[in-house]
């Protein structure tokens, strides 16, 4: 597997009071990898208030403004699925996957993952996902592509 997606940021039963509660959460899993300095939480806060990351189909894309690059230490993602769901700007949020990127790699990284979420199927076990090694198996593409 891919130095990507750390099994310890998978998090499959997270709880937030909302939107912003999520994304801090998001980048917290990002800072406890060691992917991130804590600084760029605060730019996936305001990447949040310039435009909204929700993507569709229960899925939002949390990730730093361009000026947060510079805290970032090594590309990366982080999942964490709020079973309860989150208000997120009148949709409803049930998977994060939060980016964290140096470079460009993170547009090579959202055409991957935009490819999982327009499979219907796929897209729901994402949502639905209680175990790391499923969120693993779905995401592998995204990682594969990241690494061409």
């Amino acid at each position: 597997m891919s130095e990507l997606l750390d099994r310890r940021g998978i998090r499959l039963a997270e709880k937030a009071a909302d939107r912003e509660d999520a994304i801090r959460r998001c980048g917290q899993a990002l800072v406890e990898i060691g992917a991130v300095d804590p600084g760029y939480v605060d730019t996936m806060l305001a990447r949040e208030q310039s435009i909204s990351t929700y993507v569709g189909v229960g899925v939002a894309i949390p990730h730093g403004t361009l000026g947060g690059k510079d805290l970032v230490k090594r590309d990366a993602l982080v999942v964490l699925r709020f079973p309860d769901g989150v208000e997120w700007g009148g949709d409803r949020v049930s998977v994060c996957v939060a980016i964290a990127a140096r470079g460009d790699g993170h547009v090579e990284l959202l055409a991957a993952l935009a490819e999982i979420l327009l499979d219907d199927d796929q897209a729901r076990e994402l949502r639905e996902a209680t175990d790391p090694d499923t969120v693993i198996r779905l995401l592998a593409p995204v990682q594969e592509d990241s690494n061409s």
